[in-house]
This record gives C-alpha cells, sequence and structure tokens, in this order.
C-alpha cells in the first residue's frame, strides 16, 4: 500500500461530519511537527458547534516565498445508509475505487498534499521556499468559523503567502483535465413584494404581488449582467425559490417571497448588481424589500508562475494540457484571495461528490501526489532563481 493510499483511509475512517474534525487535524500536525512545522490550533465558535482550524508553517526564511496548501477535513453527511453499497466511513476497494464519504472531497487531496511535503523535504531538507498548510472542518458547513478565522488571524499580523493550492475536486473526467483559476461571486438576495390581501373575487380592493411582479421578473430575467470575460462565463441571475398564498384558493396574497442568486464575475461587482436589480424593481412601481447575502466575491488568478508550475506538473505527470476553469460553485478561496495573489485548485475527479457511494481512483492517488510535489519542486526553483 502507498503511503498516499494508507493516509486516505485513516482519513476516510474519522467520521468528519461537518463541523466535527473527528481528530484528522491531530493526525496531521503529528506528522506536520515531525517535518519541521510550527503548528498553531485556531479553533473557533460555539462548543456544541466547534470548529476545528490548523495553520502550520514551515519557514525557509522571513523573505522566502510561502506556498500554502489548503484544505478541509469535514464532509456533507453520508445520507441513507441503506443506500450505500459498503459503510460509508469503512474504507472499501471495488473494481479499482476507493469508495467513503470524502474520498473525493477531499480527503484524497489533503493526504496527497501531506504525502507530496514529506517526500519532498526528503529530498530537499534545505528548501527556498517557505509551505504551510491551512486546514479547517468548516468548508460543508456556514464557513464562518473555519477558513474565514484563520485568514483573519494571517491578515491581522500581516503574514506574507504567494501561493496557495485549494485541494477542491476540480478534474471531471480524468486526473488532471481542469484547473479551476479562480472562482464566480455570489450574491444572494430575498425580496418581498408588498400587497394587499383580499377576497379574489374583488381585485379592486386588494393589490396582488404576484401579477405586480411578473412584469419586472421577466426583465429579470431577460437581463444581460455582463458578457464575462476570457476566464468568466457571464453573470447568471437565478431563482431558486418563489411564494405566495394563504393556503386557499379564493385569497389574493398580500406578499410574494422570491430567493434569488447572482454568480457574478469580475466584470460586475456585488454593489452594481444590487443597483441594478432595484432600479428594475423600482421602474415597475414595486414596493418591496430586500435582504442581501454576500458570501463571496469573485477572485482570479491569471497564468503566472503557480499556473504554469501546476500545468507543466499535470503533464509531466499525466501528458495532459489541462484546462483553466471558474465554473462552479464557491470555495474557500474566495477567503484566501484577500490576502495570497496567486490562488488555484486542483483535485481528483469531482463526478461522485456528495452523492451515495463516494469514490475515487486509486490509481489516481499517488499521480496526484506526484503532482502536488512536482508543484513545490517547480516552485523551489523559482524561489532559488
Amino acid at each position: 500500500m502507498s503511503a498516499t493510499l494508507e493516509l486516505v483511509e485513516t482519513l476516510i475512517s474519522r467520521a468528519s461530519v461537518t463541523p466535527d474534525d473527528a481528530g484528522c487535524l491531530d493526525l496531521f500536525t503529528q506528522r506536520l511537527k515531525k517535518l519541521g512545522f510550527v503548528c498553531e490550533r485556531m479553533d473557533s465558535g460555539p462548543e456544541q458547534f466547534r470548529v476545528s482550524n490548523l495553520w502550520a508553517k514551515r519557514s525557509a526564511g522571513p523573505h522566502a516565498p510561502t506556498l500554502v496548501f489548503a484544505g478541509h477535513t469535514d464532509v456533507v453527511p453520508t445520507g441513507p445508509l441503506d443506500k450505500w453499497r459498503s459503510p460509508p466511513f469503512v474504507p472499501s476497494h471495488r473494481d479499482g475505487l476507493l469508495y467513503g464519504r470524502g474520498a473525493a472531497d477531499m480527503k484524497s487531496s489533503l493526504a496527497a498534499m501531506v504525502v507530496a511535503t514529506e517526500a519532498f523535504l526528503a529530498e530537499n531538507p534545505d528548501p527556498a521556499l517557505s509551505i504551510a498548510f491551512l486546514l479547517t472542518s468548516d468548508e460543508e458547513g456556514p464557513s464562518k468559523d473555519g477558513t474565514l478565522v484563520v485568514v483573519n488571524a494571517l491578515e491581522a499580523r500581516a503574514e506574507k503567502l504567494d501561493y496557495c493550492i485549494v485541494g477542491e475536486p476540480t478534474s471531471v473526467n480524468q486526473l488532471g483535465d481542469m484547473v479551476k483559476n479562480g472562482r464566480r461571486g455570489s450574491l444572494s438576495g430575498k425580496l418581498r413584494v408588498k400587497g394587499v390581501q383580499g377576497h379574489i373575487a374583488y381585485p379592486h380592493l386588494a393589490r396582488n404581488p404576484m401579477a405586480q411582479f411578473a412584469p419586472a421578473m421577466a426583465e429579470l430575467v431577460a437581463t444581460v449582467w455582463d458578457a464575462g470575460n476570457a476566464f468568466f462565463p457571464a453573470t447568471s441571475w437565478q431563482m431558486s425559490n418563489i411564494h405566495a398564498g394563504t393556503g386557499a384558493n379564493n385569497v389574493i396574497p398580500g406578499e410574494l417571497v422570491v430567493d434569488f442568486n447572482f454568480r457574478f464575475s469580475t466584470e460586475s461587482t456585488a454593489e452594481d448588481l444590487q443597483s441594478r436589480l432595484e432600479s428594475v424593481l423600482h421602474k415597475h412601481g414595486l414596493e418591496f424589500d430586500i435582504s442581501w447575502t454576500l458570501s463571496g466575491q469573485p477572485f482570479l488568478t491569471t497564468p503566472g508562475e503557480l499556473v504554469q508550475a501546476m500545468r507543466e506538473s499535470i503533464d509531466a505527470q499525466t501528458g495532459l494540457a489541462s484546462e483553466l476553469s471558474t465554473t462552479g460553485g464557491t470555495s474557500d478561496g474566495r477567503f484566501i484571495a484577500r490576502i495570497c495573489p496567486q490562488i488555484v485548485e486542483f483535485g481528483p475527479v469531482n463526478a461522485s461528490i456528495h452523492q451515495i457511494n463516494e469514490h475515487v481512483a486509486v490509481a489516481s492517488l499517488d499521480p496526484l501526489k506526484n503532482i502536488y510535489q512536482g508543484v513545490l519542486q517547480r516552485l523551489d526553483a523559482v524561489a532559488r532563481a
């Protein structure tokens, strides 16, 4: 059994359903301390929902550039146990696949990062590159007491970060075919359109918020918010829920509630999107209020040292010319981008993440480790230049 596979299986066997770390960070701390890392726990949150956070760094000197490996130990709930072919927290092998909750998202990446670092330091005991780990058990949950807390602490003490690899499962069909070099921002809103409740047979005595909102909704759906750019698709506005009514078929409701979300590119700002949407509502004469939630700003790493190192390492290991992409949901990269100029996300195939019978190809584990190790080698060479 390879060192990477052995560590993945150990991690899967720990039922770290968010926000419970189940001792994963203690395991990482033990291994990283042996390599000379200074390990700090930055746990946060109320006692019953305590989030485990680890910042570990091996410094190569005050002026050395720093590469951060970032990820999360927490996993989503298993779902119905009787739907799993094998227990979700018992690592199981079938047809070349390793099954277990967290196998793809993202315990394979974490194991590969640690083993890659061990192998790199065994070959390069005095690197020119500082290496750090930022790990949390609050990525699959609210994400308020995890990476954000660590980033705030690092920012407060002016910790300098240069590169970051987030171990999100980004590959689509085979390991290495896609690297995320950015993510769209996420801006959500809850709109309440106010009407006047009344008898459906006497509409002149009521004001139907559904009828009032319909033309505004049509305009919002048809609006081109921006055209995107070379790295981002156009900004998207989508409704996730519309609710109105009292339950009776003869009552005009007094309120319509709409939940919606913008996934926006770097061509738009949250403030501009808020203003434009509200102007449409005002244009149609609606009486309304909106509560806004900005869960992440967009971030982008244009091709440079980190992107080049990652793509070269992938090519050397797999022969693939990896695609750069900013698609998908949000990640903790949105927090790290505040203090780190170059961030990429890379990990195993994501087809089974969050699903029943989540799995990863065993044959991809050591190549994943080798890719991370290759990035370390290439960025260390840059630091020495």
